[in-house]
């Protein structure tokens, strides 16, 4: 179930080869070549892990872990292999990594099995403004239950976090920090190595988002020096319903299962129930086999060009979309933290996002709009919602600039 993309060398990627890799790219929308800046909602698939997918359908389909006849056994070394693939690419080792739906399911996963049992009045879970709902509500939902208060590290004007407002906010009763490795919204870097160190230091659990990261740089979690890195395969070319927990192992030991059911258990009977260790104790039911045979594919996929070659891809088209951005006058961008990642949300003078975003569409270019499942970061700064064009290495500049030239022709039209 190998990846049959074209792999570039990874000194010299050819992108407009890589480009050709994607299949949903080369197709027309409203009669015009689709121009796809929504790569922060999710990104698209390379044909080899499309091809991944149908193979282990076509070639392998059985449940894991359920059967010693040939196909069982191939699905379950499937499924391994990915876990195993995803280790090395974080940096650590296969018992570490909690296979899942993705970052929601996985910070739910940590706000329920670790910080539901420990917390208690008085405690404080620490959260940073720019989170995505999915690291605030399940926080929320523990503090309820638990008596516990979730404080907010403030950010400042042009979308850093307030590193020394942050140190200060780390008093003796916060027990967790959650924050962002990249903010969906404003594509702002955060320093996590240097934030996790000065959790450490105070005794706080860290969980870190790293929905937006892992496509876009490479990451080693035990570089950054986090208890928990949370992150989705669908927004690093992977196929949905798929994604990762890391947990450091003396953590995962000590958490009770999430969810009940096969697969996490050792030995069930009325008296009760002897759980499976870690990571397996986490994954009830049968999980999306197929999808992580194809996330399998993305990895190797995404290694065959290079993390630090897309990471610098990407960098030149951030450059050159906040340049044509800036240059259209009327303009407001929000979020320019001197460290950020390939988003740019913004507004048009005159123009409802939800507006500019349909008339964008019509002439070919995606663009998400709304609010971005990030309320608490839109209201400081006092707007109701906000157009986001996020690139990956695969688009080009001429997109870029079929943006800019779609922009203009929709704001004639909005008067």
């Amino acid at each position: 179930m190998g990846s049959a993309v074209t792999r570039p060398d990874a000194a010299t990627p050819d992108w407009a080869r890589i480009r050709a890799d994607f299949p949903l790219l080369q197709r027309q929308v409203h009669g015009k070549p689709l121009v796809y800046l929504d790569n922060a909602n999710t990104g698209q698939k390379p044909a080899g892990v499309i091809e991944a997918v149908d193979a282990f359908y076509r070639r392998h389909n059985a449940n894991v872990s359920r059967a010693v006849h040939a196909l069982g056994t191939e699905a379950t070394e499937a499924y391994e292999a990915s876990r195993a693939a995803l280790a090395r690419f974080i940096g650590t080792r296969g018992d570490e990594v909690v296979l899942c739906s993705g970052t929601t399911f996985a910070i739910n996963l940590v706000a329920y099995s670790w910080a539901l049992p420990r917390l208690k009045a008085g405690d404080v879970i620490l959260v940073s403004r720019m989170e995505h709902h999915a690291n605030i509500v399940p926080w929320q939902l523990v503090a309820e239950r638990t008596g516990a208060s979730v404080r907010v590290a403030e950010i400042t004007p042009d979308g850093a976090l307030d590193l020394d407002a942050l140190q200060r906010a780390m008093t003796p009763e916060v027990k967790l920090l959650a924050v962002a490795h990249v903010s969906n919204v404003l594509g702002t870097v955060n320093p996590v190595r240097e934030i996790c160190r000065e959790a450490r230091r105070r005794g706080i659990v860290t969980v870190v988002d790293g929905s937006q990261a892992v496509p876009h740089m490479a990451v080693d979690v035990a570089s950054i020096g986090c208890d928990f890195y949370a992150f989705t395969g669908h927004k690093m070319c992977g196929p949905t319903g798929t994604g990762v927990l890391w947990g450091r192992r003396e953590h995962l030991l000590a958490m009770p299962p999430f969810l009940g059911g096969g697969e996490m258990i050792r030995e069930v009977s009325f008296d009760g129930t002897v759980f499976n260790d870690p990571p397996h104790r986490f994954e009830a039911g049968t999980p999306n086999i197929a999808g992580f045979a194809g996330l399998r594919a993305a990895v190797d996929y995404l290694q065959g060009i290079g993390l630090d070659a897309i990471q610098a891809r990407e960098a030149e088209l951030l450059a050159h979309l906040t340049s044509v951005l800036d240059a259209a006058g009327g303009v407001r961008i929000i979020g320019r933290a001197p460290h950020k990642a390939a988003v740019v949300s913004f507004l048009v003078e005159g123009a409802h996002a939800h507006d500019l975003a349909t008339l964008l569409d019509l002439e070919g270019v995606a663009v998400r709009s709304g609010q971005h499942c990030a309320h608490p970061l839109l209201q400081f700064y006092g707007v109701a919602a906000t157009c986001r064009a996020s690139v990956a290495f695969y688009n080009s500049h001429d997109e870029i600039d079929a943006f800019a030239a779609a922009l203009h022709k929709v704001r004639r039209l909005l008067g």
